[in-house]
């Protein structure tokens, strides 16, 4: 059995050289340890420009106003989710959340089998289950308490306050309001 030759002098190998595949290799890694690193340790965004990759709202880029609170209904917020739904899905808790508000404190909660409604405006539909298949339940009714708000997004499949699981956002969560971009 033969063995193969070296390349003579001043030849090239038949396999090029690639250092640039090791350079992308240590950069997908480099952004998955980044992105574990904010799931599980620090999930609060530190730049104020925002990216919402989810369909609960239609806007994908939006600037961050940190520490200010929501003024009026319609305002978008971005909140630290601490709901209950955190407890079983411990990768939620403090992870950012960005919503529009639709119930401010003394506002009226009401639940009509699955029909929610703030103030007797519909507001939306709770689902039955996640897309997971884990059931979900209505937020329960009632007036929204002082230093709390009811926020939604704007797709029906959002998970925000009409799921008890999701529940009214405490003012301390609330990192801040948002300006949509594009």
């Amino acid at each position: 059995m033969r063995r193969p030759s070296a390349p003579a002098a001043g030849t090239r190998s038949s396999r090029p050289a690639r250092p640039w595949r090791w350079l992308a290799y240590l950069a997908v890694l480099g952004i998955w340890v980044l992105a574990g690193l904010r799931l599980l340790a620090d999930p609060v965004p530190r730049l104020p420009l925002l990216f919402n990759w989810t369909p609960s709202l239609p806007w994908r880029v939006a600037w961050l106003h940190r520490g200010v609170l929501p003024a009026a209904r319609g305002e978008l917020v971005l909140y630290a989710f601490d709901g209950a739904a955190a407890d079983s899905r411990p990768g939620l808790r403090h992870q950012p959340f960005f919503k529009v508000v639709r119930g401010l404190p003394g506002d009226v909660v009401t639940v009509r089998g699955r029909e929610v409604s703030v103030n007797g405006q519909a507001v939306g539909v709770a689902l039955e289950r996640t897309r997971g298949q884990r059931p979900l339940e209505p937020i329960a009714p009632g007036a929204i308490p002082p230093g709390h708000y009811y926020v939604q997004g704007t797709s029906p499949d959002s998970f925000d306050s009409r799921y008890r699981a999701g529940g009214l956002v405490p003012a301390g969560q609330v990192i801040g309001t948002v300006t949509p971009l594009l």
